[in-house]
C-alpha cells in the first residue's frame, strides 16, 4: 500500500489580552488566592497591543512570513525586536485580533448561547464582512446582537461568562445547564473557543492549499480540551462541529486526546487511515486553550517584560492519498514511548529518535530536521524553563555520539544544522512537533532537504490517573514520485494480460 502524503497546512493565532486577565489559569486562580494581588493590579500594564504581536518574530514565523532560519538571525530575546511592515496574514494562516475573534465565537454558536451587545455586534460585523475567509452565511451567523441590560441580567443572575473587549463587557457565553459543571459557562466559553480557532485554521489550510471543502472526509481533532456533559465529559466531538462550520460536508470526525502529544499521534492516525484506503483525505486539526493564557504571566512582569503567552494558537494539516508529489508520511518508521519504555530522557529520545530510525537503517544524522517542542524560549527562558528545543537537540546530538554517528566536536553543529529556535506559542499542544510541518513540506517539495521528523511528547500524569509520560514519532521524507497505480497493475491491466496470455496459449496449440 503506497504511503499517504502532508498535502497542506494551515496556522493560525488570535491575540486576546482580555482573555489573559479573565480566562488564564494562573490569573483565574491568583484572584481566588490572593485577589488583591500586586501581579492582578500591575498585569494591564504588561500586556501587548495587536500591532507588538503581528510584528513579533516568532508570531511571524508562525504564520509563515518569515522562515525559522530567518528567525535565528534575531538574537534573544525578541519581545524587544520588531519585523517592519509586518502582515497580519502569512502564507500558512493569519494573526486574529481579539474583537473579531469574539465576533467567530458567536458564528460558532450552535445554541445560542453567546451573546454580544447591538453596539459590538455592529462594529465586528463590519470587520468580519472585509475578512477573506468568513462568507456571507457565517457573518449571518451574528444577528443583530442584544441588549446590554439582558446581558447584564445573564452575568449577574444566570451565572453567564462576562466577554470583555478593551476591558470592557461587550457581551457573555450563557451556562447550557442549570447543575451540569461541563455545561457551565465558563467550560461552554472555552469549547467555543476551540471550535473557533479551529475553525479559523482549517478555513486557512483549505484557502492557503485551494482545497475543496468538500473532498474532506474525515476530521481529527486534537488539542487539550474535551467537550462533552455529565454523563460523558470528554465525549466530543470538536472534530464534526469544526467540519460542519467549515462546509465540509462530506465529513466525519472524531477528537484524539493525549495531552501535547496528541497532534503527533493524530497525524500518524491520519496516515494509517489513509495509506488503508479508508478515506482519501484527512484532516487533523486544533484549537487554542484559553487556560493556557498568561502560564507564564508571573515570571514575565517579574522580570519587567511583557506577558508573551498573549495568543491563542490554532493549526490544520491535510494528509492525502499519494499523489507522487508530496512529502510521504513513514508509517514503517514510527516512535512511541511505551508503558515499559521509562522516564529517563535518554530512554525517551532513543524510543522516540533512534528506535525508528534503526527500523529503517538510518542514522541520526540522515534526518534533515528535527521539530521536537517547538516551544518559544523568549517565554520559556525567563520562566525557568530553558530553552526547550535546544535541550531536545543536544540531547539527539549526545546520542548520535554515543551512536557513533557524530563527532563530539560536531555536536554544537549538529544542533544548529539539524535544529530550529522555538516559535511556537506555550498552548500545551501546540508547539509539539507540527509547527514545523508547513515548513518541512515547502523544503522537502523544493528538494532543500529530504527528511523530517516530527516529534510529539505528553505528559500524562497530569490526568493523576498514571506517572508515565508519553511519546510519538514519525518520518516525513521526500516522495519518489511512485504512486500506488505506478507500483501495480489495474484491474483492466490484468484482464488484458490474462486475455493476451489466453491468445498466445491458443495460438500455441493451434501451432502443434
Amino acid at each position: 500500500m503506497s504511503f499517504s502524503v502532508v498535502k497542506g497546512s494551515g496556522y493560525v493565532l488570535v491575540h486576546t489580552p482580555d482573555m489573559i486577565i479573565h480566562s488564564g489559569t494562573t490569573q483565574t486562580s491568583e484572584r481566588i488566592v490572593n485577589p488583591e494581588s500586586d501581579y492582578l493590579k500591575n498585569l494591564p500594564k504588561f500586556l501587548r497591543s495587536y500591532d507588538e504581536v503581528v510584528s513579533y518574530p516568532a508570531n511571524q514565523t508562525y504564520i509563515g512570513n518569515i522562515t525559522p532560519d530567518e528567525l535565528s538571525q534575531y538574537d534573544l530575546p525578541w519581545y524587544d525586536k520588531k519585523i517592519e511592515n509586518a502582515d497580519r496574514f502569512g502564507k500558512f494562516g493569519e494573526i486574529m485580533p481579539q474583537d473579531e475573534f469574539i465576533g467567530l465565537m458567536k458564528i460558532a454558536d450552535a445554541f445560542d448561547l453567546v451573546k454580544l451587545n447591538k453596539e459590538f455586534t455592529v462594529s465586528v460585523k463590519e470587520k468580519l464582512q472585509k475578512h477573506p475567509l468568513i462568507s456571507d452565511d457565517l457573518i449571518a451567523k451574528l444577528k443583530d446582537g442584544d441588549e446590554m441590560s439582558d446581558i447584564n441580567k445573564s452575568i449577574n443572575e444566570l451565572h453567564a461568562e462576562p466577554i470583555y473587549n478593551d476591558n470592557k463587557i461587550v457581551g457573555c457565553v450563557k451556562r447550557a445547564h442549570e447543575i451540569d459543571i461541563n455545561l457551565n459557562a465558563h467550560t461552554i466559553f472555552e469549547n467555543l473557543v476551540v471550535k473557533a480557532s479551529g475553525a479559523l485554521a482549517m478555513l486557512n489550510l483549505l484557502d492557503k492549499n485551494s482545497i475543496n471543502p468538500q473532498d474532506i472526509e474525515y476530521v481529527i481533532e486534537c488539542s487539550e480540551e474535551a467537550c462533552g456533559d455529565m454523563n460523558q465529559r470528554g465525549g466530543g466531538n470538536f472534530a464534526k462541529s469544526i467540519a460542519e462550520m467549515t462546509g465540509c460536508v462530506n465529513a466525519t470526525g472524531s477528537d484524539t486526546r493525549g495531552f501535547c502529544a496528541a497532534p503527533t499521534h493524530a497525524l500518524i492516525e491520519a496516515a494509517a487511515l489513509v495509506q488503508s484506503g479508508v478515506f482519501e483525505n484527512v484532516v487533523i486539526v486544533a484549537g487554542g486553550a484559553t487556560a493556557k493564557l498568561g502560564m507564564n504571566g508571573k515570571d514575565h512582569v517579574k522580570k519587567d517584560m511583557p506577558v508573551l503567552e498573549d495568543v491563542l494558537g490554532g493549526f490544520a494539516v491535510l494528509v492525502s492519498k499519494n499523489d507522487g508529489k508530496n512529502p510521504i508520511l513513514r508509517t514503517d518508521l514510527v516512535g512511541r514511548h511505551t508503558v515499559g519504555t521509562g522516564s529517563s530522557p535518554q530512554a525517551v529520545i532513543t524510543s522516540l529518535i533512534t528506535a525508528p530510525l534503526d527500523k529503517g537503517e538510518l542514522k541520526i544524522t540522515d534526518i534533515d530536521k528535527y521539530s521536537v517542542e517547538m516551544q518559544n524560549p523568549d517565554v520559556t527562558k525567563p520562566a525557568g524553563a530553558g530553552d526547550v528545543p535546544t535541550s531536545n537537540y543536544k540531547m539527539i546530538g549526545a546520542l548520535g555520539v554515543k551512536r557513533n554517528e557524530l563527532e563530539r566536536k560536531e555536536l554544537n553543529n549538529f544542533v544548529t544544522k539539524h535544529g530550529m529556535p522555538g516559535w511556537a506559542p506555550t498552548q500545551g499542544h501546540i508547539p509539539s512537533g507540527v509547527p514545523y510541518i508547513g515548513f518541512g513540506r515547502e523544503a522537502i517539495v523544493n528538494e532543500e532537504i529530504n527528511r523530517v521528523m516530527i516529534v510529539g511528547k505528553g505528559s500524562l500524569f497530569l490526568g493523576r490517573m498514571t506517572n508515565l509520560f508519553d511519546g510519538v514519532s514519525i518520518v516525513m521524507e521526500k516522495n519518489s514520485g511512485k504512486t500506488e497505480d505506478s507500483k501495480g497493475v489495474s484491474e483492466e491491466e490484468v484482464k488484458g494480460l490474462v486475455a493476451e496470455a489466453m491468445r498466445e496459449f491458443a495460438s500455441h496449440l493451434l501451432g502443434n
